[in-house]
């Protein structure tokens, strides 16, 4: 079960560099033993959080409460609360695991009596245990996230940071990871994850989207799919890419995406636009498979919210 207390709470928060704003009166809280997932494109400014609320960066103007510490006036007491995994989180190549690890364990001041037991319990919750003894230079891209996972949690941190930690990694390795993730949370941890994948952002508590510093919406997965307008139909064509361009060259613009090999339509008449999008592919001589509507995706959702956005529609 949950604690229900709050972890993480920022009011207006803003970082400003010369005259761009990379995060611009954000306002947000994170409930503790949640997984909080930050989700956004490339300079969204989902980094620039990230070093904000751990007491890295000083923010241009607003406020936010880490652990129970304010971030300008406590940051080193956030520093001793917290674990961070940065992007490129610094393991040393020519070290092997357990070297990383007791040296990480050092510059947080872990204690050394127990740290031995602490450490082979790490690795084996991050399923290190065979490669204690394998220089981390020599490890695969989803054995160096579990590595540097276990470094960040060898101090025992009450809230996980996160940057982009799957970024790069293969699928398989991804799922090892989240499953990770979801063993912190029976041990209260709070994580706070920032992501570039949609279909990972379905497997946190809430999620904020993110785009161009600004926060455009936040919710459970399920009350940010609620802001959809509209029907998505999921389209089953040939050569479904040139279809696409195809499609949004005839109907109403960013109505129409491409996920994987199926085209979505966005309509706010399903009725009356299945039967047109089947005609015009029928006439362009694309062999036509099929067309249903289906339950939209954050993925569906963020195109959706970001088109609204650009056309000055009120979101939430």
């Amino acid at each position: 079960m949950r604690a229900e207390i709050e972890a993480i709470r920022t009011e207006h928060l803003t970082k400003s560099f010369m005259d761009i704003a990379a995060v611009q009166d954000l306002t947000l809280t994170v409930s503790g033993g949640e997984i909080f997932g930050l989700v956004g494109p490339d300079g969204a400014g989902k980094t620039t959080t990230i070093r904000l609320l751990t007491g890295i960066m000083d923010p241009t103007s607003g406020d936010a409460v880490v652990a129970g510490y304010h971030i300008l006036k406590d940051p080193e007491a956030i520093k001793e609360q917290i674990g961070y995994m940065s992007q490129r989180f610094g393991l040393y190549p020519d070290l092997s695991v357990m070297e990383n690890v007791h040296f990480y364990a050092d510059i947080y001041g872990v204690p050394r009596k127990g740290r031995e037991e602490k450490i082979d319990r790490l690795l084996a919750f991050s399923n290190l245990i065979p490669f204690k003894k394998r220089l981390a230079g020599n490890l695969s891209g989803g054995m160096k996230q579990k590595l540097g996972l276990a470094c960040a949690l060898i101090h025992k941190p009450t809230i996980l940071f996160l940057d982009e930690p799957t970024n790069g990694v293969d699928p398989s390795s991804r799922r090892d990871f989240w499953r990770i993730l979801y063993q912190l949370l029976r041990e209260n941890v709070t994580i706070f994850v920032s992501t570039a994948y949609l279909d990972e952002a379905e497997r946190c508590n809430r999620v904020g989207l993110m785009h161009r510093g600004r926060l455009l919406a936040c919710g459970t997965p399920e009350e940010v799919k609620a802001l959809m307008k509209g029907t998505i139909l999921e389209v089953r064509c040939s050569r479904p890419r040139e279809a696409m361009t195809f499609l949004r060259e005839r109907l109403e613009r960013g109505s129409v995406g491409l996920f994987g090999d199926r085209i979505h339509v966005v309509t706010q008449e399903p009725q009356r636009d299945t039967g047109i999008v089947e005609g015009l592919l029928g006439k362009a001589d694309f062999a036509f498979r099929g067309i249903r509507p289906i339950e939209p995706s954050l993925e569906d959702v963020f195109v959706s919210v970001l088109a609204e956005e650009r056309e000055g529609v009120a979101i939430g």
